[in-house]
């Protein structure tokens, strides 16, 4: 058996429909692409949407529409996927990054206040929705309107994910999502900013489309469509084709389908991992070995992935305390520690042909922003921690109770 960490949900549907913009010839952003920001702004209840090329496409368009650029300083989780740090070094504006909170993954909220206090260079907030969970997206709005901040959500992750009847990426000025192959829906690539505010939307209309002040939609439709239309800024061409907006409307079509699917296969893994022993003759749950996610009172989990904390069966509740008194040195030595046993383990699978992944990566650890800024790991412990002791459990809708099984099985098999 081989198990993937994620496939795509694609059938007939999209077949189809991908075929229909080569028959018409209209291939570029056209009726499919609008129709697809009309889907996605009602159901997450925006009043704007714009789609994209790729979520980080997405979201320098929303930094440059709120007016960062250079001289500004931007507050990122050291944990998340590089994107969301580059997205800001495009604007020419500087990366500040706040470490997390280990049980969620998402930003830390209290290091967050205290860097805002300290910096008065610090213009805007960006909140990274990981893996589908929504960051402490109310404290962090009182945050940032305390301080006069703006606020970007990367949710590109963040499809379905709420906080009560708020959907991910609402609470801030801009969100952003993704629709690469490892999200819940997925157009190929691509990505879809969404806002309330009329005048970022206006902006990033003409942004993604070379500064043009109308869309060749628009053209298409008006009479003297003939003639081009001026250009009142510099842009860029981060548009998405009418072949994958044909694919999102599909997508979105089955949203709910997908979607519980995945959810299906989550509330099956917090069983087996709560439930299920790793040797017959102990007592000792998959659960002291993998923590499953946390989620919030009042959260809803989008399940973008199954991120769960390797601990190795290592007490790491030093790691988890934000207060602790504990060295970073004898912290660090904790985690490198698990990490080599978290390594082990997903080999393990690996050779039984079962995908993991990390979650994602510190990104003060990576060449480029490290040697940038004289970074040491232990800098931002807890994204570093997350980077070394995270991993993916395959999930995908659709996915069969033998294919379950196996993957369960085996990670008991690894484990011992």
């Amino acid at each position: 058996m081989n198990i993937p960490i994620t496939k795509t949900i694609f059938g007939e549907e999209e077949a189809a429909a991908i075929v229909k913009p080569l028959e018409t010839g209209w291939v570029v952003q056209g009726p499919n692409v609008a129709k697809f920001q009309e889907m996605f702004a009602a159901f997450t209840g925006s009043k704007h949407a714009h789609a994209t090329t790729s979520c980080t496409t997405a979201l320098h368009l929303g930094l440059e529409a709120m007016g960062i650029g250079r001289g500004d300083k931007v507050i990122v989780p050291s944990f998340t996927y590089i994107a969301s740090a580059n997205a800001v070094e495009y604007t020419g504006a500087e990366v500040v990054f706040c470490d997390i909170d280990l049980r969620t993954f998402n930003i830390d909220e209290t290091q967050l206040e205290r860097l805002i206090v300290n910096d008065p260079a610090i213009k805007a907030i960006m909140p990274v929705n990981l893996f589908g969970l929504c960051a402490n997206m109310p404290y962090i709005m009182e945050l940032a309107q305390k301080h006069g901040l703006k606020v970007i959500e990367d949710s590109a992750c963040g499809f379905d994910g709420w906080i009560g009847e708020k959907h991910s990426g609402t609470f801030g000025d801009v969100g952003c999502f993704s629709f690469h192959p490892r999200k819940s829906i997925c157009t190929g690539e691509g990505g879809m900013l969404i806002t309330d505010d009329d005048a970022i939307a206006a902006v990033v209309s003409q942004l993604k489309d070379h500064g043009a002040s109308k869309s060749d939609l628009q053209r298409h439709k008006e009479k003297g469509g003939s003639l081009l239309p001026d250009f009142t800024m510099r842009g860029y061409n981060y548009r998405m084709t009418d072949m994958q907006g044909a694919l999102g409307v599909c997508q979105m079509d089955k949203k709910e389908s997908i979607m519980q699917g995945r959810r299906d296969v989550a509330a099956k893994y917090d069983e087996a991992l709560r439930s299920v022993c790793v040797n017959d003759e102990d007592k000792q749950k998959l659960s002291d070995f993998l923590m499953p996610p946390f989620i919030p009172e009042g959260y809803k989990h989008g399940y973008q992935s199954y991120v769960c904390l390797f601990t190795g069966g290592e007490d790491v509740s030093e790691l988890l305390d934000p207060h602790t008194t504990a060295s970073l040195a004898d912290l660090k030595s904790l985690v490198d520690k698990i990490n080599l046993k978290r390594n082990l383990f997903m080999e393990k699978l690996e050779e039984r042909n079962i995908a993991t992944r990390q979650g994602t990566h510190a990104v003060h650890t990576l060449g480029y922003y490290k040697d940038k800024n004289g970074f040491a790991d232990e800098d931002f412990l807890r994204s570093y921690a997350a980077d070394r002791l995270s991993i993916a459990l395959p999930l995908y809708a659709g996915m069969s109770d033998n294919e379950f099984e196996y993957v369960v099985s085996n990670i008991k098999e690894a484990l011992k």
